[in-house]
């Protein structure tokens, strides 16, 4: 007589506490740790800012003012990088103009404020007799959208209003020395009679300083704004994570502990034994060598079909390999110790605190502090940095690059000692993944024997 398999109903399972509690626990806890990881992140960048660099620049070389020399620069220099408003939000870097393009080509500055070196020249030109003539004086407010879009506009935003309010004390001094030359006049009967501006001319007085934008680290025209890296980035994590996963359960297939389903056709190899620890050497070995196509080929794609902006393409292709192997390995080693809860945490670990602690759309000074201390460690803003790093700042160590390989090579070590250490713990305890035979249940027939 044979044995049939056990049959389950769908009603039946829909009924299933067992089912349904796990399913809806799990679910609801990553949605819900996901909209605050990712919601608090970006709630409030300008209040969470802390310690914002941008360069700031006194190039004034003064000038003579009724024999006496005056320098406006170094004047409003100390009002600007003391400024209570400021203060704590944004760390002037008080510098001349060929360190601040230096700061802007090595990923330290994500902008820069410049006064001119004419800038006292052309203020007192408006209080002299031609004044209606004089051309504005300036302040070049420099960009840097290689450090991120988000991070080059917020600093932009910041010298824009300083130049406003620098404009406004200007403003106001240029009024009372008007004021005070034309009361001279009247005191003294000058046969010249003091003339009262025009609207136009009153409006330049009131706001006499212009800012003039301008890039101060171009970007090419294919580089997404400064938004490249990023997305190159998430390719790099997302084909070490998602690597492990197919990796693991090939091997898992292979070793005849999952079967391979391809539409409606299944087979199952039988189970052949091998130990945690060689588990989890094959896979590693597998996500090193095969990290090295994966990189190639989405350098490939990113550069030779799509056509972004990229240089140094051996170091691209080596540091996309070592980070996708790291991640992978990362990735690995969490499915060897959790198991089957092993791809949520890795997405919890190398997606979901690391995309908001990366520091590649929002800075990181613009976080709050939580995010800041994951970025010490977590291993998407350590990769992000390297490649920035690589496409846009000349592949220079100071630029991220240097700070970037000694990290990944550290994850890297670490994922391959803890899953080393903890599959040899696991052999040790006798916990094989193969199991035991079943008494009782026969869920797949053997036929039965003839005499």
């Amino acid at each position: 007589m044979s044995e049939h398999a056990l049959r389950a109903s769908a009603r039946g399972l829909l009924r299933s506490k067992s089912l349904w509690l796990p399913s809806a626990l799990i679910l609801g806890l990553l949605s819900l740790v996901l909209s605050l990881l990712y919601l608090g992140a970006n709630n409030d960048p300008v209040g969470s800012m802390k310690d914002l660099p941008i360069a700031l620049v006194n190039a004034d070389q003064g000038t003579q003012v009724a024999g006496k020399q005056i320098n406006l620069g170094a004047q409003i220099t100390p009002q600007i990088s003391g400024a209570a408003d400021l203060k704590g939000k944004v760390a002037w870097k008080l510098v001349d103009r060929h360190t601040a393009d230096d700061l802007l080509a090595k990923d330290e500055a994500f902008g820069a404020l410049v006064i001119p070196e004419d800038f006292s020249a052309s203020v007192a030109a408006l209080a002299g007799p031609a004044h209606h003539e004089a051309h504005p004086p300036t302040m070049t407010v420099l960009t840097n959208p290689a450090a991120g879009s988000f991070g080059s506009s917020m600093a932009a935003e910041i010298n824009r209003k300083v130049v406003q309010s620098t404009s406004a004390q200007v403003g106001v001094q240029l009024a009372q020395v008007l004021s005070q030359q034309a009361a001279h006049q009247a005191a003294t009967g000058s046969a010249e009679q003091p003339t009262a501006p025009g609207a136009a001319a009153q409006l330049m007085i009131a706001d006499p300083v212009k800012a003039t934008v301008e890039e101060g680290y171009p970007l090419g025209h294919h580089s997404g704004l400064g938004l490249s890296a990023f997305f190159y980035t998430l390719v790099l994590v997302l084909g070490g994570m998602l690597g492990a996963n197919v990796i693991h359960a090939q091997v898992d297939t292979a070793l005849g502990y999952l079967a391979n389903d391809k539409g409606p056709f299944r087979t199952v190899k039988p189970v052949q034994h091998i130990s945690r620890v060689r588990h989890f050497a094959v896979g590693s070995v597998l996500m090193l060598i095969l990290s090295m196509l994966t990189s190639a080929l989405a350098m490939a794609a990113a550069v030779g079909i799509i056509g972004i902006d990229a240089s140094h393409l051996p170091m691209l292709w080596i540091f996309g390999t070592c980070a996708t192997a790291a991640m992978g390995i990362t990735a690995l080693a969490l499915l060897a110790a959790l198991g089957t809860p092993g791809p949520i945490v890795s997405m919890l670990v190398l997606i979901g605190l690391a995309i908001p602690s990366a520091g590649a759309t929002i800075p990181l000074q613009a976080l709050p502090g939580f995010y800041r201390f994951l970025a010490d460690f977590e291993p998407f803003r350590q990769v992000v940095d390297g490649v920035r790093a690589i496409l846009y700042f000349d592949a220079q160590a100071a630029a991220g690059l240097g700070r970037a390989w000694t990290m990944v090579g550290i994850g890297f070590a670490v994922a391959l000692i803890l899953g080393v250490a903890i599959t040899h713990l696991y052999d040790r305890k006798g916990l094989h993944r193969t199991a035991p035979p079943r008494t009782g249940i026969t869920a797949c027939p053997a036929e039965p024997t003839r005499a």
